[in-house]
């Protein structure tokens, strides 16, 4: 029989991580509020459903961060691709060049739509680094492995994300 999760217990895991999974929707959701505050609203019916169903995860935090990103993922695939009439593709290179990409709405959306067909360990480990705004050394960390190793990695998933950012220019401009 699972472990029964108290009112008390899901009201102190909510008052706990309401603000950063809002912060966390937003910074993937290039700034839409509304589609944030939707996620945050979704991610914690779905948790009080299943938590007092089966009983609370081991990791609450990581459950809550997982179905946040399902969520947004799923939103994102169902809406057109955002054209790059809105922002040029050389904004978009350099915000991911300078640590920038949260920074806009446009480039935020433009990237999110790219990194959905990257492997999911490169999309997650950009996410890390660009909405996150982890440290390499902070990635290291919590990947177990080295510093120059998370250098590499981001590396060659910024290299194929700007790749597939470049196969969407030539795809809108009919030269595909």
């Amino acid at each position: 029989m699972p472990e029964r999760i108290t009112e008390e217990q899901l009201k102190h895991v909510y008052r706990e991580t309401v603000v950063p999974l809002y912060r966390y929707a937003s910074r993937r959701c290039g700034g839409d509020r509304a589609l944030a505050e939707d996620v945050t609203q979704e991610v914690w019916l779905r948790a009080v459903r299943e938590w007092r169903r089966s009983g609370p995860p081991r990791h609450p935090w990581a459950w809550l961060l997982t179905t946040a990103r399902n969520l947004i993922l799923n939103e994102l695939r169902r809406r057109p691709a955002v054209s790059f009439d809105a922002v040029s593709p050389a904004v978009i290179l350099d915000a991911i060049e300078h640590d920038r990409v949260s920074d806009s709405a446009e480039i935020a959306a433009v990237v999110a739509q790219a990194m959905l067909r990257l492997p999911e360990a490169e999309a997650r480990l950009l996410e890390a680094f660009h909405y996150d705004r982890m440290k390499t050394a902070q990635i290291a960390e919590s990947y177990g492995i080295s510093e120059r190793a998370v250098e590499g990695r981001l590396r060659r998933a910024r290299e194929r994300l700007r790749h597939e950012l470049e196969i969407t220019l030539k795809m809108e401009r009919g030269l595909a």
